[in-house]
């Protein structure tokens, strides 16, 4: 379990790294052309909510493979391996649930800005 929550935490300290990188160019590019950044937000929330699907199908199945092992294997190694899995992937999956409202929520936003009056349809 401590192995897992580690690896949680590197992935989340990254993950936030990275955004506070990206809110930086995005400034940049917002402030730059305002029609041209509107326009490849649309493309990324797209992309980024098609991700989303995929990975909603995915944990699902590994979750179940990792049950599988604890049923399968008697091993407290494998058994130590499922249940961990398991608490991590559900973890992932909760995040991954509260982002995927927060991004359609702003990807439905987004489709109300009239670019070039910069006010919501």
């Amino acid at each position: 379990m401590l192995i897992a929550g580690i690896l949680l935490l590197i992935i989340g300290i990254g993950l936030n790294y990275t955004n506070i990188q990206r809110v930086k160019q995005f400034e940049k590019e917002f402030k730059t052309d305002a029609a041209a950044f509107y326009k490849s937000e649309m493309e990324r929330c797209e992309s980024t909510l098609k991700e989303y699907t995929v990975a909603f199908k995915v944990i699902p199945v590994l979750v179940i493979i990792a049950a599988l092992l604890i049923l399968i294997f008697q091993a407290p190694l494998w058994r130590a391996i499922g249940i961990t899995t398991i608490a991590m992937l559900t973890v992932i999956l909760l995040i991954d649930g509260l982002a995927h409202e927060r991004i359609k929520v702003y990807h439905k936003e987004l489709k109300l800005v009239d670019v070039r009056n910069g006010i919501k349809k």
